[in-house]
């Protein structure tokens, strides 16, 4: 859920601000002797950035004070230094507990892999160096003993294992001093509210011995072998916190310098904290996105490479016009499917639409042109009749009993056919045929023709729909790009079912949480607690946003 370019930029920081602080410490052991003013001036802008760093980044999760701390008479503003330091505090934790989670949950999905899965992990999914350290291994015992695979499932198998143990190891130390900093700041809440610069004192001495019992979970995890062998990656030097001095503990009343003091050295455990767990967790990290799909990015880069010599041979710097060529069938191409599947169906709508009056007037002229070849078939039909029955008929009779008298006299005059075709009424009856079969062809085609008309738009549309297809496939890319559903904090389906996960999971710490409790597993109870705090943390940061836009939030 969170940005990892974000977090190597945080551990290079306080990497750096670790270095720093090294070095500034030698430099004032120095001169301490000439108890230069000018020197503190510095220390004190020095500790000023990595305060203005970290209020860039406030922790969404706010301090556990009481609920009518605003309607109090005290205002409590930014600018105080007291909740300053508290939110630093946690903040600080909890980026560190996050950058420890996320590598622990990377190694725990690769532990619950396969074996297949573990071994490609071992050798391809490491880097190059990686690749032919693993493939180098793999044959040796193969051709040694026979079990190379066992022999290389059981070894990634163990590094996991390790890997997974020490970030366990910090995340229960992280966690449970995150508990214990929160409820100590819950349990002075109404006093921190009344009187901040008063109350700070006391918590400050809290805060300082968490620190040492911090220091000491951590430098136990660095000191405990793992496997025979000491913690890959761990520190020579183990962690130590600055102190405050035993005066000020016993101290109950605090000058301002005091304070000052006491604040500058909360902010100098927080960089030695940083600097120390980027250190140790960078040997636990998970491998960088560019080391784990290393092959299909050699494979990537090989085949840009062949393409663009093979661009370059037909370009026109080696004489060839092929490209020039490709290029204009390609637009030729894409002004014809535009026109046929976008500008003519849109044509064909609109005149269908804003030129109906004109196109029904035009049927009706073809209407009468039937109409015409019926009176005229009519009226054949009724003379050969007269002239056949010789008997006067109605003007209504109808067309189908008239063909009957001429079908019943041309097949009379079929029997001697050359005779009654030069003298008889054969010629006529094969003539009063061939009108009618002109009247039924024109039936057909008006009939036809009303038929297309009728669905000219549904043709016009058929048409279009190449490209809406098109434009609903780009529709979806820009939503699915401007949503950025990919993490918690976006607005699509994935987020929201991301959301839910995180609701899921904050529910299950509560349950470790009183499970513990009940037991009476005083010190797994805060770490849950800590853990519980993180995935809320987690959660207010994906939806604080949202509510915010929708009003929901003030």
């Amino acid at each position: 859920m969170g940005d990892p370019s974000s977090n190597e930029a945080t551990g290079d920081k306080t990497l750096t601000f670790f270095y720093s602080n090294y070095l500034w410490n030698r430099l004032v052991s120095i001169f301490s002797s000439h108890q230069s003013h000018f020197l503190g001036k510095i220390s004190k802008i020095y500790l000023r950035t990595f305060r203005t760093a970290s209020h860039r980044r406030r922790p969404r999760l706010p301090l556990p004070l009481p609920s009518n701390s605003l309607d109090s008479s005290m205002v409590v503003t930014e600018e105080s230094r007291a909740f300053d330091v508290l939110e630093d505090i946690l903040q600080n934790i909890l980026l560190n507990l996050h950058n420890i989670e996320k590598n622990l949950h990377f190694w725990q999905s690769k532990a619950a892999g396969s074996k297949a899965q573990k071994v490609y992990f071992m050798i391809f999914e490491r880097g190059p160096r990686a690749f032919l350290d693993g493939s180098f291994l793999f044959m040796r015992e193969f051709v040694r003993e026979g079990s190379a695979l066992q022999h290389l499932c059981h070894s990634v198998s163990s590094q996991i294992s390790e890997k997974i143990t020490i970030l366990s190891s910090l995340r229960y130390a992280l966690a449970s001093f995150l508990a214990q900093v929160y409820m100590e700041i819950d349990r002075m809440g109404e006093e921190l509210v009344k009187d901040p610069e008063r109350s700070l004192p006391p918590l400050l001495v809290v805060i300082d011995g968490l620190f040492s019992n911090l220091a000491i979970s951590i430098g136990h995890v660095n000191a405990t072998p793992q496997g025979g062998h000491s913690v890959e990656g761990g520190h020579s030097v183990p962690l130590l916190f600055e102190k405050l001095r035993k005066a000020n503990q016993e101290v109950s009343q605090w000058t301002d310098c005091e304070i000052s003091d006491a604040i500058n050295l909360v902010y100098q455990n927080l960089l030695k904290l940083d600097s120390y767990l980027s250190i140790l967790v960078a040997k636990q990290q998970k491998p960088r996105k560019i080391t784990q799909y290393w092959i299909r990015y050699t494979c990537g880069a090989v085949g840009l490479s062949i393409c663009s010599m093979w661009l370059l041979r037909h370009s026109s710097l080696m004489g060839s016009s092929d490209i020039d060529n490709w290029i204009c069938e390609a637009r030729d191409s894409t002004v014809s499917f535009l026109k046929d599947h976008v500008e003519q169906p849109l044509l064909s709508i609109r005149d269908e639409l804003f030129e109906t009056f004109r196109k029904r007037h035009k049927g009706v002229m073809e209407l009468d042109e039937v109409q015409l070849t019926a009176k005229s078939l009519h009226r054949m039909l009724l003379t050969f009749s007269e002239q056949t029955k010789r008997q006067k008929f109605p003007e209504n009779i109808s067309d189908q009993e008239m063909l009957e008298i001429v079908m019943a006299r041309y097949e009379k005059e079929l029997v001697h056919p050359i005779q009654n075709l030069l003298g008889g009424e054969l010629g006529r009856a094969l003539l009063i045929q061939i009108q009618k079969l002109k009247l039924d062809i024109e039936t057909a085609m008006l009939e036809l023709n009303q038929i297309l008309r009728a669905n000219e738009i549904n043709f016009a549309i058929l048409a279009a729909l190449p490209a809406f297809f098109l434009s609903l496939l780009l529709l979806m890319l820009v939503r699915a790009w401007f949503k950025k559903d990919t993490r918690a904090e976006g607005r699509g389906r994935i987020a929201r079912i991301q959301r839910r996960l995180l609701i899921v999971e904050i529910e299950r710490r509560i349950m470790q949480y009183q499970t513990c409790v009940d037991q009476g597993l005083e010190q797994d109870a805060k770490c849950m607690y800590g853990l519980m705090l993180y995935s809320l943390d987690r959660l207010y940061r994906a939806v604080e946003r949202h509510a915010q836009a929708t009003g929901e939030w003030l």
